[in-house]
């Protein structure tokens, strides 16, 4: 089992196993959609140029059991989690008061543990509000174990190319789950921007250079 910790790294146990998926992607620009390497990966960032941005936030849920909603999924406790409790698909909106730079999410699932209520297809939409959602990302899972990071991005509309994801608003969508489960479970879930400036002022070695204002 995970350990009960509040460092989300202690829950990235299953080292070694990869998780295979299939990653499409989809623009409002050509609405076209292609399949390459996914970059899906097991583990959670530990790297200095990211930061956790999930607590700057408003969590919602398309519905939860009692017990098992937006706290369980929040509480970097690998042993609790949300459950959902109603029709599919099941929604976690993550809304934040202004617009964020995004460059992966990630979360914690366990397959041994949950069995037919694992996710097994994602849809990862962004935009500005609920009505202006675009998916950007679609992943397949097999038999998740752990941590699965998922990187997010937008694709520039002149030139095609990956450009920094910028949204006010993150949905994610559990489209199905495996043995075609009806209800899923997700241990944790976690949002990840890139560092800024400040908070690299904020550290030991560059509290010298801050002044007051």
């Amino acid at each position: 089992g995970c350990f009960r910790a509040h460092d989300p790294r202690h829950c990235a146990e299953y080292e070694g196993r990869r998780i295979a998926a299939d990653l499409i992607m989809a623009t409002a620009a050509n609405a076209a959609s292609s399949t390459v390497n996914s970059g899906v990966r097991e583990g959670i960032s530990t790297s200095r140029a990211h930061r956790e941005i999930g607590k700057e936030a408003v969590w919602s849920l398309s519905t939860a059991k009692p017990g098992n909603g937006v706290e369980q999924i929040r509480d970097d406790n690998c042993d609790t989690y949300w459950q959902s409790d109603g029709g599919q698909p099941h929604l976690i909106n993550i809304q934040f008061h202004k617009k964020m730079s995004i460059v992966e999410v990630a979360f914690h699932l366990d397959y041994n543990l949950d069995e037919s209520y694992t996710p097994k297809k994602l849809s990862i939409r962004a935009g500005s509000m609920f009505h202006d959602l675009v998916e950007i990302q679609v992943v397949e899972l097999h038999e998740p174990l752990g941590w699965v990071t998922i990187p997010l991005f937008a694709i520039d509309d002149k030139t095609g190319d990956q450009a920094m994801l910028r949204a006010h608003f993150l949905q994610i969508c559990v489209v199905s789950m495996h043995q075609n489960g009806r209800d899923t479970h997700i241990r944790q879930c976690k949002v990840f921007g890139p560092r800024r400036v400040e908070d690299d002022f904020s550290t030991v070695e560059f509290s010298q250079f801050s002044t007051l204002r």
